[in-house]
């Protein structure tokens, strides 16, 4: 191995300090020539003949240059509990490859959080807040669910809190566990709707058993939300046929969706709240309505939605290839249809649905040509009629899902 591709060792150190490290990752720090951490962590290591490297801020730029400034030198990096949850282990591993990397981790927050509530660390969901709006909690809030909540700061539990109590989940049990590990380690248990503006240490985590009001709305995070879910103003893929959609749509993680004539963004909201790491970029050429798409991917718990404003298929230039297209307006767009299958990855699936007869012989002149599902949604709704109850049908979706091979 040549000079330039020394091992870094990467080094997890709890709020327990220098004694709860192991002999051997005591001997790692002790023996580098230069250590790499956050000022709280560096002051938690005896002095040395190393030379200490405090990270700058804004950190992630700046690596790749500080650890050339250092090749040739025995690296360590300290870390915060187990390096490659939630921490900078995973970043080095994408920067400098695993090979070059020995991690030596202590156990994690979730590790020591789910020790003092008696929780299965399978069975409990993880939602991390630090540089990350509190918005990104929604989808986990169901009832009967275990969260832990990574804290950005001691503001975060009544911020959490606030949230909760606005989703009419007033009676969750919060624990919030501050400095774990440490013998100053604190607790603090209240219902969400007790726990107003109090703050806590700045290193907490915060475990949720999730409870309900009786009239609080329910939010799945299967395809399907109640169409009241969604801010609207007519342009919005009602409820059963998105159930559909979304189906046809096939959403997987880290799958990237476009949602072109997003309307209320209601497909791109759903398939990002299908899994933490689905991606979606609503288009839409409706200023208005942009900005109401924006709004409800965060009341919905997927703040990280891009919205492009503009028509297609002139906005489509410029955005990285999808996984799967889904058009549910603006499909007659001359050429929109023409360029969505060109972007489209191999194996990814393109969905339109129309509900005009120019949209639908345009529908099924591409079905002849490339194949796939044709079919044909009618949704019926119980209605008064007079002092009786009858059928109201929706207007008839046509539907064409095809796959890109």
């Amino acid at each position: 191995m040549s000079v330039d591709q020394e091992i870094v060792h990467v080094v997890g150190i709890g709020a327990d300090g220098w004694e709860g490290l192991s002999p051997r990752a005591r001997e790692v720090v002790t023996s580098a020539e230069v250590v790499f951490g956050s000022e709280r962590q560096l002051a938690l290591v005896p002095p040395s003949d190393a030379r200490r490297v405090p990270w700058p801020s804004p950190l992630l730029p700046a690596l790749p240059g500080l650890l050339a400034d250092h090749a040739g030198s025995s690296v360590c990096v300290l870390a915060s509990g187990d390096p490659l949850f939630y921490g900078i282990g995973a970043t080095l591993a994408r920067l400098l490859g695993p090979e070059r990397l020995r991690v030596h981790p202590h156990p994690s927050s979730l590790s020591l959080a789910c020790a003092r509530m008696g929780w299965p660390v399978q069975d409990v969901q993880v939602v991390s807040l630090v540089g990350r709006p509190v918005a990104l909690l929604h989808p986990a809030v169901q009832p009967g669910n275990r969260v832990l909540v990574l804290s950005a700061d001691g503001d975060t539990p009544a911020r959490v809190a606030e949230l909760l109590v606005a989703r009419g989940c007033g009676p969750t049990r919060m624990t919030v566990l501050s400095r774990l590990g440490d013998e100053r380690e604190e607790r603090i248990e209240a219902t969400a709707a007790g726990w107003g503006s109090a703050t806590a240490d700045a290193l907490n985590v915060i475990a949720l058993e999730c409870r309900a009001d009786p009239d609080a709305p329910h939010l799945p995070r299967v395809p399907g939300l109640p169409d009241d879910a969604f801010e609207h103003d007519g342009q919005l893929t009602k409820r059963d046929v998105r159930a559909i959609t979304l189906a046809r749509l096939g959403p997987s993680p880290g799958r990237l969706l476009w949602d072109v004539g997003a309307g209320a963004g209601s497909i791109a909201i759903e398939w990002m709240r299908s899994d933490p790491s689905c991606r979606a970029v609503a288009v839409e050429h409706r200023e208005d309505r942009a900005a109401r798409i924006a709004a409800n991917a965060a009341a919905l718990g997927v703040p990280g939605l891009r919205v492009v404003t503009g028509a297609a298929p002139a906005a489509l230039d410029g955005l990285d290839e999808p996984d799967a297209i889904f058009v549910g307006g603006g499909v007659t767009a001359a050429g929109l249809l023409d360029v969505c299958w060109d972007r489209l990855r191999p194996g990814g699936r393109l969905v339109v649905n129309a509900v005009t007869m120019e949209s639908e012989v345009l529908v099924a002149d591409w079905y002849s040509r490339l194949g796939g599902e044709l079919v044909r949604v009618g949704v019926e709704h119980a209605s008064p009629v007079g002092g009786f109850t009858g059928w109201r049908p929706a207007m008839r979706v046509t539907q064409w899902a095809v796959s890109k091979r």
